[in-house]
């Protein structure tokens, strides 16, 4: 998700969700520690909670970006093991770590050492040549020999030679079955299942099963599904944590990002940075289409303002009235 989940992406997903775990993007140790860290992993209080993802293999490095983010009050640092881009296998890090279990231990051991939040670690069911159930086994008992006692897997192999980013989240074949038996293997841990989960039913099966709890995960990771079709979170804290207070409907969810939106044109950001974000949240509905252009077309005007949010939001507003005008039968009384 990197280049996604930025904080405009999760200020706005927090207003469809109170209790659900928000990740970061991807940062690596070296830029939290070197760079501009406000810039980088900065996050508002609405936000909680929220997990710090970080990419590294260097166990001081590692360490250190742990207890900055720690001082920043993330309520979680992650350690992907899972991406599979040419960029994070040229640093060591990301899914080509899912052949070095050692040196993941290593840096898991660094990081909890230098702080308390909870580390937990990010990977897939394999690698090329190295996708044996016997070689997930490994990697799990060897990072949790270390102290890791949650594990989010992606469900698919990651092939590092001869499939690209894009082709690695659809092309190796989804193995649901891997993690079930991983997880009834390693009943004392947190096993968390992502990849290919685009509806909250199907999240729910993965969770839910009264009369078979044994055969239960302990939770659903979503990624594109929860960027591309935003609204589906507005049921999570109903279905998975029994809570209410979602918004009553779309237009109140969008309604309750303005505030982020108002003071965030205020400290200079544009608006194209945090509308990106919202393009998917009216799909489906009538107008749909044309909130997307209004907010493709204009949000990107150095003086573009909330009233073009709003704009959009009307088309949205006037679409659905008609569509239900026309759907409406006609009554006819006589005199």
């Amino acid at each position: 998700m990197m280049d996604w989940t930025d904080r405009h992406c999760r200020a706005f997903h927090r207003c469809l969700t109170r209790k659900a775990l928000l990740f970061t993007e991807m940062v690596t140790s070296a830029a939290v520690v070197h760079g501009e860290r406000d810039r980088l992993i900065g996050f508002a209080d609405c936000e909680h909670p929220v997990a710090l993802q970080l990419g590294g293999s260097e166990p001081a490095e590692l360490a250190r970006a742990s207890r900055i983010g720690a001082d920043f009050g993330y309520d979680e640092i992650n350690l992907n093991c899972g991406c599979p881009s040419d960029r994070v296998q040229s640093g060591r890090f990301g899914a080509a770590l899912m052949a070095e279990p050692e040196r993941v231990a290593r840096c898991v051991a660094a990081m909890q050492a230098a702080t308390d939040v909870p580390v937990t670690v990010k990977c897939r069911i394999g690698i090329d040549d190295q996708d044996s159930e016997r070689d997930l086994d490994r990697f799990v008992s060897v990072v949790a020999d270390a102290g890791c006692r949650r594990f989010t897997i992606h469900a698919r192999k990651a092939w590092l030679s001869g499939l690209s980013p894009k082709e690695n989240r659809d092309i190796p074949p989804l193995d649901y079955g891997r993690v079930y038996r991983l997880k009834a293997r390693r009943p004392e841990l947190e096993i968390v299942l992502n990849g290919g989960i685009v509806s909250l039913d199907a999240a729910l099966a993965h969770v839910d099963k009264p009369e078979e709890k044994s055969a239960c995960l302990d939770g659903v990771m979503l990624g594109r599904a929860a960027y591309q079709t935003p609204w589906l979170l507005a049921g999570v804290d109903r279905e998975f944590f029994g809570a209410a207070g979602a918004p009553s409907d779309r237009f109140e969810a969008l309604e309750r990002f303005f505030p982020h939106v108002e003071a965030e044109l205020a400290a200079g950001t544009r608006l194209h940075g945090m509308t990106r974000h919202v393009l998917g949240l009216f799909q489906g509905l009538p107008g749909a289409r044309r909130f997307r252009q209004i907010l493709s077309t204009h949000a990107s005007r150095n003086d573009a303002g909330l009233d073009v949010l709003v704009d959009a939001m009307t088309a949205v507003r006037e679409a659905t009235a008609r569509a239900d005008t026309a759907a409406s039968p006609s009554v006819f009384e006589r005199a």
